[in-house]
């Protein structure tokens, strides 16, 4: 890279921000003649993660926390000095609960995600009938699936390896609600491919989720962080001091909506050209586009027409969060846990529940427990897409069936989240693979975002670095395609 290049990045949600962290720590360990400018539309970076701080509560709008096991998020943490402000949730409570027929019920003991490793404990517990857990138990007998490069449901694939059973009051509320989706339309190999490489090396999960548990046991050395972390003043707190160390030297733009995206009449010129609603232009040697995907398709329609119908077909679903404070003393339930999941069959409007101040104690003084609701999704939109006093009630008169709180919360606050959850449905890796083909034909154009190859936040870490060091690579010579 011997002259001056400028790269464009497109949206200032995570993923934006990790690619233009990436690109300006790149450019300053490796002396790279190198600028980046972002535009978000909003006038706030960080997209989902938004943190409300209120008295002495922590209020998250979107993501609480992140997973450890995949290392990007610390590890970006580490980076910008944030290990010490790391926390994992509350070792003393460990329990999850799943609503059935009304009432909550512990979810066995050694169930990993939806796979029991605990016999004895899945035969005690009620949630299942007894020919459920046979069912459940004949997982160590199944032959695995014939070798196939088709993918397969959510719903298929549990309800093949551990019954129908299994599929409403596992894989519906913990993998499906991950993606505030439908198990029967979300396919397996796109969302969590680890199960289909358990059956692929192990035929049996329950004996590959073993194996893999005495792996991980054996390892010495590795930090001892509990499977979700966050940080002590949210996860805004992360978002902060990414903004303030990038417009150290990256031109950042809020409340810049792009208008067009065009390619420069002369080969000599930088080869895009971004155009903004208030009529400033801005024109880069490399363009990377961290919008949703529906936004990206309209952005390439002009300069990408094959790429956009393929991106315009991934589908999003619109939610909502509410979260509610309460005094300790109004509330009966003793709040044991981390919170409750609710099956699709279950007559109760919310997702989820998160008991936030016994997940992180921190989040609520310690008087007052602060609770969170999941709302909307797929088949529910309408509930999600109330305002906010709508949203509140309905919150409240589902905890208090389930909790039995009935006193009025000293703090609410709802947040709603329209088409912001992408669906990785049935076909969406072979999708994928047709926008990266169409890309081979636009040389310095990366995608990165959630609606691609992961959802969570060091997905999207990783999927912003990932991009940014290709158009590094693309902008040095040593990289001919485009690909994200």
């Amino acid at each position: 890279m011997t002259s001056h290049k400028h790269i464009i990045i497109i949206g200032g949600g995570f993923c934006g921000l990790s690619a233009a962290y990436t690109l300006q720590e790149e450019a300053r360990a490796k002396d790279l003649p190198l600028s980046c400018t972002l535009l978000e539309a909003d006038a706030r970076l960080g997209g989902k993660i938004l943190t409300e701080r209120v008295n002495d509560f922590i209020i998250e709008g979107g993501p609480d926390a992140f997973v450890s096991q995949k290392p990007w998020g610390i590890d970006l943490c580490r980076h910008l000095g944030l290990q010490d402000h790391l926390t994992g949730t509350n070792p003393r409570e460990r329990a999850s609960y799943l609503l059935h027929r009304g009432r909550l019920h512990d979810l066995p003991e050694g169930m990993v995600l939806l796979v029991p490793t605990r016999l004895g404990t899945l035969i005690k517990s009620p949630l299942f009938t007894p020919w459920g857990k046979i069912r459940m138990g004949l997982d160590l007998l199944l032959p695995r699936r014939r070798a196939t490069a088709s993918e397969e449901s959510i719903a298929d694939f549990v309800g093949r390896r551990l019954g129908r059973e299994a599929v409403e009051k596992l894989a519906e509320p913990l993998l499906a609600g991950i993606h505030a989706g439908d198990a029967g339309r979300l396919s397996l190999q796109a969302t969590f491919p680890q199960f289909a490489e358990l059956e692929a090396r192990y035929r049996s999960l329950i004996l590959g989720v073993l194996d893999r548990k005495r792996q991980r046991e054996s390892q010495s050395g590795e930090a001892s962080w509990s499977l979700f972390v966050t940080l002590r003043e949210g996860l805004g707190e992360l978002v902060e001091v990414l903004e303030k160390v990038l417009r150290e030297k990256a031109t950042i733009r809020t409340g810049a909506r792009v208008r067009a995206v065009r390619r420069g009449l002369h080969c000599a010129a930088p080869p895009y050209i971004v155009e903004i609603e208030d009529g400033a232009t801005y024109r880069a040697d490399a363009l990377l586009l961290a919008t949703p995907a529906y936004e990206t398709a309209g952005l390439l329609k002009r300069i990408l027409p094959v790429a956009a119908p393929h991106l315009r077909t991934i589908p999003y679903v619109t939610t909502a969060t509410v979260s509610l404070a309460y005094r300790r003393a109004d509330c009966p339930h003793p709040l044991n846990g981390y919170g409750f999941v609710v099956p699709r069959k279950e007559p109760c409007r919310i997702l989820a529940s998160t008991w936030t101040s016994t997940k992180f104690p921190h989040r609520a003084p310690q008087d007052h427990v602060l609770l969170r609701c999941f709302v909307g999704g797929t088949g529910r939109e309408d509930l999600a897409l109330q305002e906010e006093p709508e949203l509140v009630r309905l919150a409240r008169e589902e905890l208090k069936a389930v909790l039995g709180i009935a006193a009025e919360p000293v703090l609410a606050r709802a947040y709603r989240w329209e088409r912001a959850n992408p669906q990785y449905e049935v076909g969406h890796l072979t999708r994928l693979e047709a926008i990266d083909r169409a890309l081979e034909k636009s040389p310095g154009l990366f995608l990165a975002g959630a609606a691609y190859r992961g959802v969570g936040i060091p997905d999207c870490i990783r999927q912003g670095a990932e991009a940014a060091r290709k158009a590094i690579a693309f902008l040095a010579g040593s990289a001919g395609g485009a690909a994200y």
